[in-house]
């Protein structure tokens, strides 16, 4: 073998470990933001969800029919997504493996400094979490951390009638897959553009 073969064999190979290397370093980054689990079940409550991908905001938001009592002071639901399937959806209208929802429910208020009208929010009043995950029977799992100022660090999958209600509303009214995405104006442009909308959306 000539000089030239080799040098281009030893490029060939330094080549291949660098693009094996940028490979798993790229997947690990991709998973870094991912459901961590104690026990194997039980979700860790991510303490920096606030840096993640901020996908909406509604105020009074309710389940309930037309004509219900709604409190005087409406909360807040902020939802926020980890960034890497937040980046998936935007290349593919669907959510990967290991996507992570967080709902923040924040109390409101009118009457502060400067403010003459409208709402701001306030106080936290508690987590929820949707995770997708295949080692779920379902694939997809819900979580409750509690109320604020006491919410638990880590909370087990939601079970029996509870979780029950969550998979009928998730499966009957959502527009992509088990997610509020017609509540999202941005990623309901994409689910439209990619074709991953339910029938009715």
């Amino acid at each position: 073998m000539d000089a030239h073969s080799m040098m281009m064999k030893r490029l060939a190979v330094v080549f291949g470990l660098a693009c094996g290397i940028t490979f798993s370093l790229g997947s690990r980054a991709q998973q870094a933001d991912g459901p961590r689990y104690m026990n194997g079940t039980s979700l860790i409550r991510p303490t920096d969800y606030r840096e993640w991908t901020f996908l909406s905001s509604g105020l009074g938001m309710t389940y309930e029919p037309p004509g219900s009592s709604s409190p005087a002071s409406p909360s807040f639901g902020n939802v926020f997504v980890n960034p890497s399937s937040s980046r998936s959806f935007m290349q593919t209208g669907r959510w990967p493996d290991g996507t992570v929802f967080i709902l923040e429910i924040r109390k409101s208020n009118s009457e502060a400094s400067i403010n003459k009208a409208g709402r701001f929010q306030t106080d936290l009043v508690s987590i929820e979490a949707e995770v997708k995950d295949s080692r779920f029977p379902d694939g997809w799992a819900f979580f409750l951390f509690g109320a604020a100022p006491s919410m638990r660090s880590a909370a087990e999958p939601l079970s029996g009638d509870r979780v029950t209600s969550c998979v009928e509303c998730h499966t009957k009214n959502t527009a992509v897959e088990r997610t509020f995405v017609q509540f999202y104006p941005t990623l309901l442009d994409v689910a439209r553009q990619k074709g991953t909308l339910k029938p009715g959306f």
